[in-house]
């Protein structure tokens, strides 16, 4: 069992102030050293930030490029792999743009967009604007490769440790761990005489692991927040780390095929049942391009978006590193994002979206990255066209669970 990030969250100042990068990576790699002694790798240490709107100094969005490549020099010094810079907000319409300036200003930056949320709704205006930022940060390189670093969010709270739906809350610095949790449902399922002696042998690995990782962080500060952990199903691109396999070695003939939603909810409620400190998604991370079997499902078309849609509803993470045709516009984009906050909003679960269209490339083409967390695959195809009429306005659309009418 690997841990994908230990994730420090803060405000980190406009301008940044180093003292702060200084103290919070002294926490992390505190962390990562402690979690080496008891036997878990820690891959990587990040920051991120609050929306730079809600920061003490909030940041101008003219400002944000230079922010954060701040942010990115200070994590160099400090010995951090990646840094974030929080979401846009639906508040501040002018914060979309500058989300695509801020993948070309840096190479290591994430960042983020909301488009949904209970408070606001789902903005049809936030939906688009995230449709234009994925589609213009696609072109930033000839790879399309820009996109891994941002996400369209939807129904996000703070202090999910996993990049890039990363994002800090308020004044007091804190930190978390996500889990890479993959082999976990691999090892429940192996050899597992029913259904039910799986999910009870994951919810106990997840017990038995969430348990070490708290014991070691929650003695890391007394000044910095230990916000838990997020033990999500999170993949790496080898077979025995791959979620898809999980999913097969429990009887769908391949994952996306009949059986894979109800194998997802299976998964998800395994780790509903267990107890831990919590933050984050603690779902299953669908990631298409960091899972060796989901890439070669995706490749072979028998894994769809439709089919990721449908598994959305029962986990808890949504569209991730989904490759996309190069032409794709930014409305049939919108238009999926609008059916993936509607699902966020009505069944009460975060979710978003990193969607990667890559210029050339058409349904079908192979993609290859020179990059050790994806899987080789194929484009996928996107079933949508531009929404007409009423779903092209800029409303907001409050959208309530079925429980808030009963």
């Amino acid at each position: 069992m690997r841990i994908r990030a230990l994730t420090g969250f803060m405000d980190p100042g406009w301008p940044v102030d180093p003292n702060r990068f200084d103290r919070m990576a002294e926490i992390l790699k505190k962390g990562q050293e402690r979690l080496a002694d008891i036997g878990y790798e820690v891959q990587t240490l990040r920051i991120t930030t609050p929306p730079p709107v809600r920061m003490e100094n909030p940041i101008p969005p003219a400002d944000r490029p230079e922010a954060a490549r701040m942010l990115e020099a200070e994590g160099f010094l400090h010995g951090i792999d990646y840094t974030s810079l929080g979401p846009a907000l639906p508040e501040e319409p002018d914060g979309y743009p500058a989300a695509s300036e801020v993948l070309a200003a840096t190479e290591n930056v994430f960042t983020s967009a909301v488009f949904a949320s209970p408070e606001t709704g789902l903005s049809l205006k936030a939906a688009q604007a995230c449709g234009r930022v994925i589609q213009k940060a696609s072109r930033i390189k000839n790879d399309g490769f820009a996109n891994l670093r941002f996400a369209a969010l939807a129904n996000v709270n703070p202090g999910s440790p996993f990049f890039p739906a990363a994002y800090h809350e308020g004044s007091r610095p804190a930190f978390a761990a996500a889990v890479e949790g993959a082999p976990a449902a691999l090892e429940a399922f192996e050899g597992a005489p029913s259904l039910r002696i799986a999910r009870r042998r994951l919810t106990e690995l997840i017990e038995r692991h969430t348990s070490a990782i708290d014991f070691v962080l929650k003695k890391l500060s007394a000044d910095t927040e230990y916000l838990g952990i997020d033990f999500s199903l999170a993949p790496y691109p080898t077979p025995e780390f791959s979620l898809g396999r999980a999913m097969e070695k429990a009887g769908v003939p391949a994952a996306g095929l009949a059986g894979s939603v109800a194998v997802a909810s299976m998964l998800t409620e395994s780790i509903d049942s267990a107890s831990f400190k919590r933050t984050g998604f603690c779902g299953i991370l669908t990631a298409v391009l960091e899972d060796h079997v989901l890439a070669e499902r995706a490749a072979s078309g028998e894994l769809t978006i439709e089919d990721l849609l449908l598994m959305a509803t029962v986990c808890g993470t949504g569209l991730d590193t989904i490759p996309l045709a190069g032409d794709v516009s930014e409305e049939a984009i919108t238009a999926l994002l609008i059916d993936l906050g509607t699902l966020a909003l009505r069944h009460d679960k975060p979710l978003t979206a990193r969607l990667m269209p890559i210029p050339g490339k058409k349904p079908g083409d192979p993609v290859e990255y020179h990059f050790e967390y994806f899987a080789s695959s194929k484009v996928m195809a996107l079933n949508a066209r531009p929404l007409q009429g009423l779903l092209a306005g800029e409303e907001n659309l409050i959208i309530k669970t079925r429980d808030s009418y009963l």
